[in-house]
């Protein structure tokens, strides 16, 4: 370790990384060569690649359940698909958020080549998910009863509670799946996380539509198979974690030292998870919205149309931003500024290559991009309208998906809570309600407002971004990995 902590503190050269020259301490970028940029592409693309897959292959499990209900009846398919909603936004969100901490912590470590300290996160990033389900699980099982408070239906309140109530064993599953794909992600090994997801979903196709429809248990039959899924993906990735010789250097038994390490978790936990729940909850705040327009039937059917579509195409976003992540974090902990720069660098391109060529596929399929999810034509002919407005969301959350990750990798966290509360409910929210309602430009104002949000979200994240010294946050990642050790440890 001595001579990675000469690194850490000269600031030594680069030699391939475009850098010609120091002034008084600070590495300066004359340029980036293009053997330098094409190593980093390839490295980009390999966990980027399967990550759009691996994201798509686990929302699909929703969508299943989605499609097995549908066949039973309007009130099955209309609770499981408001349980389904609340259960994103009230717990997998949540889990997801406080995992994301991990791509800090693990992935400077795994960069600082401090294996065991990588399998120590993990365990203590599972144990505190764990810990935080059970507050989640019981508002689960009260769910039912909360939406007749506040107003729903009590036949369709009653069911989706009942399906809740039946999708809690999930719950504490993703609490473990979670820390598991980080714990992948940031030594790059996507392979297995690709394996244990597409296992989960070929398991997960025959087994809800047998649940559903052999057992008698309707709708909660889907919960019961979703359930199984989650825990199967995250009981592959245990077991291969366990058995594969390709992680015999960063996992770790599970002991008292995974306990120490809770406070600094949650100090990176919290902020991640209000990160992304601040802005997903904007989006889902927006829908409720819709609902009370005029004609709120067709507006929160486009809007609904629109947020499913953005958010299906932001598995490539969510890719990129893994792969910024896991690139960023490990070139800190190794000490290399210039190799995150780089990398930053990489993923922006490739996400402005990736958003534009998205978006103009779907632009070019306004017409009839509608009829994907109804045959009613006032619905087909608002999305046609709706369409362009959502190519400017699918630019825009490949932007952001691209710096939330950089802000991940360096441990930003707090401040792109504070970006999401500020861009979000302070401007984006606001806006979309006045321009929804009293301009009366009804779901095309609500989502003008929401995407206002976005894009001072992006402007905030990218000057933070474009003003970061990397070297100083090399010095930052090294304080983090080696905190509460003494010097003599570091050496």
């Amino acid at each position: 370790m001595g001579d990675r902590n000469k690194i850490l503190e000269e600031s030594l050269l680069v030699k391939d990384g475009g850098v010609e020259r120091q002034e008084q301490g600070r590495v300066v970028v004359v340029g980036l060569r293009w053997q330098v940029l094409v190593p980093e592409l390839k490295q980009v693309c390999y966990i980027a690649g399967p990550m759009v897959a691996v994201t798509l292959l686990q929302y699909l499990l929703q969508v299943i359940c989605l499609m097995m209900v549908g066949h039973l009846d309007e009130l099955s398919l209309s609770s499981t698909a408001i349980a389904i909603s609340l259960s994103s936004v009230s717990g997998y969100i949540v889990l997801l958020g406080m995992a994301s901490a991990l791509e800090t912590l693990c992935g400077q470590a795994y960069g600082a080549q401090e294996y065991h300290k990588l399998g120590i996160e993990t365990n203590t990033a599972i144990f505190c998910s764990l810990l935080f389900s059970i507050p989640l699980s019981v508002l689960w099982i009260f769910m039912g009863k909360l939406l007749v408070l506040i107003g729903q239906d009590p036949a369709i309140s009653h069911k989706a509670g009942t399906f809740l109530a039946c999708l809690t064993p999930g719950l504490f599953g993703h609490a473990v799946l979670q820390p598991l794909i980080r714990y992948y992600q940031v030594q790059s090994l996507v392979i297995p996380l690709l394996i244990g997801s597409g296992v989960a979903l070929c398991i997960h196709v025959p087994l809800c539509w047998a649940l559903v429809n052999k057992t008698g248990l309707g709708n909660n039959g889907a919960a019961f198979a979703m359930c199984i899924s989650i825990w199967l993906n995250a009981i592959f990735l245990g077991v291969y974690m366990k058995i594969s010789s390709v992680c015999a250097k960063t996992r770790a038994p599970f002991t008292r030292e995974a306990f120490r390490g809770v406070g600094k978790f949650f100090r990176f936990a919290i902020p991640s998870a209000l990160m992304i729940c601040l802005e997903s909850w904007s989006f889902e705040l927006v829908v409720l919205l819709s609902g009370l327009l005029p004609n709120p039937e067709i507006e929160t059917s486009v809007l609904s149309v629109c947020l499913t579509t953005i958010s299906t195409l932001f598995s490539v976003a969510n890719a990129l931003g893994a792969a910024v992540s896991t690139r960023v974090s490990n070139e800190l902990g190794a000490g290399n500024p210039q190799g995150a720069r780089i990398a930053v660098y990489v993923v922006m391109s490739l996400a402005m290559i990736e958003t534009l060529a998205l978006s103009s596929i779907l632009f070019a399929c306004r017409s009839f991009f509608g009829y994907a999810f109804s045959n009613d034509e006032k619905v087909v002919n608002y999305v046609t309208k709706m369409t362009p407005l959502v190519c400017i969301s699918v630019i825009l959350d490949s932007l952001l998906g691209t710096l939330s990750g950089v802000s991940r990798g360096c441990g930003w966290q707090h401040i792109g809570a504070y970006i999401n509360l500020g861009a979000y409910y302070l401007l984006g929210v606001p806006a979309a309600a006045i321009l929804g309602f009293p301009l009366n430009l009804r779901g095309y104002g609500l989502w003008i407002g929401v995407q206002l949000g976005s894009s001072v979200q992006i402007v905030l994240l990218a000057i933070v971004t474009s003003c970061t010294n990397w070297e100083k946050q090399v010095n930052k990642a090294r304080e983090r990995i080696f905190e509460g050790r003494s010097e003599v440890d570091k050496v």
